[in-house]
């Protein structure tokens, strides 16, 4: 009984201890009032325990190990400050972007202890000094040529940006010449020599399919990529132009997998046969020749051989007909040929004489022709070739146009003489000449447009038999084309976006220069003749007429749209003759100026060719059309 009393009364005042520090708990959280004392609220921290939690302060910054850079560049990029407080996280970061600067093999911090503080000293260790770069595997560059595109250069502390970033120019510049196969495979650094392993794959087989009829060796005449040689993408992209180009084929694909080594390619080239025979017909106008219309065939690939076969004929005032048959390949084992017969009756053909239409006549002309010719080299610029042609010319129906006489300068006598001169010049006769051409052609034919220049220098030699007189005769002409994108030149001078071109064609200045003389007796027919759509626009056809002869188109071709393209030309020339007839009287053909004629043109691109119209400014306004760039 005494113990349970005694229980019972430890645990009656632990309830009272209990509910008096309860009450004594609320007493001290009650607010203060006007009745009562004030209590004191719980005491604010200390700043300097604050600081003391928050980290030591950062007294001074210091870089140590660094021998060839800089102190102050690699503290550059520090974003911890001198009075903040230490932060391992932004050291850390610290430490890693100096590593990042590519300039050392190592990179950390430390912290001591310096006066109320710490100091924060990064430790690097620098890389080696390069000592040689060396490059394996590279045949398309030399050594040299791959260190002029490196900004890594012996003597340099090695930095390792840097040098990804040289890597990627050395890719870049095989890319920019079409070897976009190429790669860096390894890079190997013994002491302070580093070694660059290249890649350049190479073609190890092309393998042609889906060809029916066109014989495999016929188009692997105009593959400008071979087996063995180092896959370029310009020359696979030259290939499948002139595949396309050829009509031939309706499609030309290409793929590619891997060779047995691992710096080899295999490309496939499938092609699609298309239909090579077309079967045309048109209707024609021209100022002189009015109105007319033909039929023509056409096969680019006869018996699968890449002959091509042309038979057509035109009626009118203008009647033409042909037939020819060609190989148009050439190369330096593989010569290019071409055969044909012609005949053409032209009906009111003029004769000028100073400015003025003196005679009119009708001309029967026919003949036949064999040309052949090759290059220098395989891929050589330069060729030569040689057309020989034989044709009868009968001139007829000559009659003297109103005011001949009355017209010709004084005296009267003089005209008649002249006009007897013509009617013999003007007889029937056989003509025989062989002309020899050596031709450069310079044309870069991996861009998407023409670009570059075209020479040949030209002699022919002729013989003709006129009315029963003997003519003997040699002809001599030099003719030069260029072509040349303008776009980014005169951009400095024009603010407009009309010279950018359109597409991947950019705004080209073309133009053709020809100046020829001659030597001998040169029968009137075989004479220079400017005049007409194809040489001297804004004339009639052969208003000059002479055994001399210069001649200038100047075109600036703006592409617009894709089909479209805007002509600017000006074309200037003459042809001319003051010396003696070979019967010792003076003679004198054509105008003694100079023809010149502005104008504007434009170019439309459809399915059935590229259509010329032009409109020019020369002895009177007029358009010509036309099929095809004049030059």
């Amino acid at each position: 009984m005494h113990k349970k009393l005694t229980i019972l009364a430890l645990i009656s005042a632990a309830l009272i201890c209990s509910l008096s520090c309860a009450a004594a708990a609320d007493e001290a959280a009650a607010p203060v009032s006007e009745d009562n004392a004030p209590h004191s609220a719980a005491p604010a921290p200390d700043p300097k325990d604050m600081e003391k939690l928050a980290g030591p302060v950062i007294e001074s910054i210091e870089v140590k190990g660094n021998e060839e850079i800089a102190g102050d560049h690699i503290l550059s990029i520090v974003t911890s400050k001198v009075g903040e407080h230490v932060d391992e996280e932004k050291l850390r970061k610290d430490a890693d972007a100096i590593f990042e600067l590519g300039f050392f093999n190592s990179a950390d911090y430390k912290v001591t202890d310096e006066g109320d503080g710490v100091k924060v000293t990064f430790v690097v260790v620098e890389n080696p000094k390069v000592g040689e770069i060396k490059f394996v595997g590279n045949t398309v560059y030399s050594d040299e040529k791959l260190m002029e595109v490196v900004f890594t250069q012996p003597g340099m502390i090695f930095n390792r940006t840097f040098f990804r970033n040289d890597l990627q120019r050395i890719k870049e510049k095989y890319q920019s010449d079409g070897y976009v196969m190429a790669n860096v495979k390894d890079v190997r650094i013994n002491g302070d020599v580093i070694t660059v392993e290249i890649i350049e794959p190479k073609i190890s087989d092309i393998i042609i399919q889906g060809n029916r009829i066109t014989k495999k060796h016929i188009i692997e005449r105009y593959l400008k990529i071979k087996s063995g040689e180092l896959f370029n993408a310009n020359k696979l992209r030259l290939t499948l132009n002139r595949l396309q180009g050829l009509g031939y084929f309706s499609d030309v694909n290409v793929n590619f997998e891997p060779g047995e080594n691992q710096d080899e390619v295999i490309v496939i080239l499938t092609v699609e046969e298309g239909r090579t025979g077309k079967l045309g017909f048109n209707v024609s106008y021209g100022t002189e020749s009015g109105f007319g219309g033909g039929m023509s065939y056409e096969n680019y690939n006869i018996s699968g051989r890449g002959l091509k076969l042309s038979v057509g004929f035109e009626l009118g005032d203008r009647e033409e007909y042909w037939l020819t048959l060609e190989q148009p390949y050439m190369s330096g084992k593989v010569m290019s040929w071409r055969v044909g017969a012609y005949r053409r009756a032209w009906d009111d053909v003029y004769y000028y004489q100073n400015d003025k239409q003196y005679l009119e006549y009708d001309r029967d002309k026919y003949g036949a022709f064999l040309g052949f010719g090759k290059k220098f080299r395989d891929e050589s610029k330069y060729n030569w070739y040689l057309l020989l042609d034989w044709h009868k010319t009968k001139n007829d129906n000559i009659r003297e146009r109103d005011g001949f006489i009355e017209d010709f300068p004084k005296p009267v006598d003089r005209a008649e003489e002249l006009l007897r001169i013509r009617e013999e010049e003007l007889a029937e006769g056989n003509y025989y000449s062989a002309t020899l051409s050596f031709r450069r052609f310079n044309i870069d034919e991996y861009a998407a447009y023409t670009h570059g220049d075209i020479e040949s220098l030209n002699f022919q030699f002729g013989k003709a038999n006129v009315n029963d007189v003997d003519y003997s005769y040699m002809k001599y002409w030099l003719e030069a084309k260029l072509y040349f994108p303008v776009g980014n030149f005169l951009k400095g001078f024009f603010e407009t976006n009309l010279l950018d071109g359109y597409g991947d064609k950019p705004v080209i200045f073309a133009t053709r220069l020809v100046a020829g003389a001659s030597t001998g007796d040169v029968p009137y027919d075989e004479m220079y003749t400017l005049g007409g759509d194809n040489t001297l626009r804004g004339y009639d056809d052969d208003y000059y007429r002479g055994r001399k002869m210069v001649l200038g188109n100047f075109e600036l071709r703006i592409p617009m749209q894709k089909m479209f393209s805007l002509v600017l030309f000006y074309d200037v020339g003459r042809a001319w003759d003051s010396g003696k007839w070979r019967k010792g009287e003076e003679v004198v053909y054509g105008d003694s100026d100079w023809g010149s004629a502005p104008g504007i043109g434009v170019r439309l691109n459809t399915p059935i060719g590229n259509l010329r119209l032009d409109y020019a400014h020369g002895d009177e306004s007029r358009f010509h059309f036309g099929f095809g760039e004049l030059f």
